[in-house]
């Protein structure tokens, strides 16, 4: 059995194309969706990666704001900054690449935010919203991670174990509250984690979270699965330097029945729900 590969770059640009169509239908109220996204300092990663959501603003009618930053800007300036786009009624979303450079705060900076303007979904108050189970922001990989099980008709998990490998703010703990209230049942997986193989073939919905390269292997993989890569890792220059996920792609899909590719996955998807976030933050629809 080789996996059928689900392809995030078709399915961004299938639901990006709603989201243009609701983008104009609120510019024709008189309402404009503003996305701010602030850099600080010059890593080459999160530069591809701010470039990337700025595009992606632009193409679907919504005002993108970047505001880029020396790497010796302290955390005072920075605050200050995030506290002048809270005020800003034209901006709806704001976005701190991380990471930010060490004598700031990422924990203050997400504080800071106000969380009717939260659309990273990092903020106390959405957590504890996805906790409960009720509409606000959320943390846009994981939300693109379900995107992507709905699209393949799993969007009820009721009777499937799905397994998370990793427990990040940012990615492990919020995908397992997704998955959980999907009717999974969530187990979270963990350097801590004793016997992980044992663990892992259990999953009927198996995400890899981990960051590092080529992790998962096909014996960890129970014949069948569903594999939503969330990694990204450049290899180094005496194995290609190419980009991999937390998954070992060849070998795994080989085993599993889905997978997503990297690059052309979750990664897609993880700046659409950014988009869609921003749309709604537009709409006020999460504190409606």
């Amino acid at each position: 059995m080789t996996a059928i590969i689900i392809d995030g770059k078709a399915l961004a640009e299938k639901v990006r194309g709603r989201i243009a169509a609701d983008v104009a239908a609120l510019k024709a109220k008189g309402i404009t969706p503003g996305l701010a996204v602030v850099l600080v300092g010059d890593d080459p990663a999160s530069q591809v990666y701010v470039r990337n959501k700025v595009a992606a603003c632009e193409k679907v009618g919504m005002k993108s704001l970047m505001h880029k930053l020396p790497a010796t800007t302290s955390e005072a300036d920075l605050l200050a900054l995030v506290e002048t786009l809270n005020r800003d009624a034209t901006i709806h979303g704001i976005l701190v690449q991380f990471p930010v450079p060490k004598q700031i705060s990422q924990e203050r900076v997400i504080a800071t935010i106000a969380p009717e303007k939260d659309v990273d979904g990092l903020h106390a108050e959405s957590a504890g919203a996805l906790m409960q189970g009720v509409p606000h922001f959320v943390s846009c990989t994981p939300l693109g991670c379900m995107e992507m099980l709905k699209d393949i008709g799993m969007a009820d998990l009721r009777g499937k174990h799905a397994v998370v490998i990793g427990r990040s703010n940012l990615v492990g703990k919020p995908m397992a509250m997704l998955l959980l209230h999907a009717n999974a049942t969530v187990t979270i997986c963990h350097s801590g984690t004793k016997d992980l193989e044992a663990v892992t073939r259990q999953a009927d919905v198996l995400v890899a979270a981990v960051g590092k390269a080529q992790f998962l292997r096909a014996s960890m993989v129970k014949p069948g699965a569903v594999v939503l890569d969330v990694g990204i890792n450049r290899l180094p220059a005496e194995q290609g330097g190419g980009l991999v996920g937390d998954v070992d792609f060849e070998s795994v899909k080989e085993v599993a029945s889905y997978i997503t590719p990297v690059p052309g996955g979750v990664g897609p998807m993880t700046i659409t729900m950014l988009l869609q976030n921003t749309l709604m933050a537009a709409r006020g629809s999460c504190f409606g």
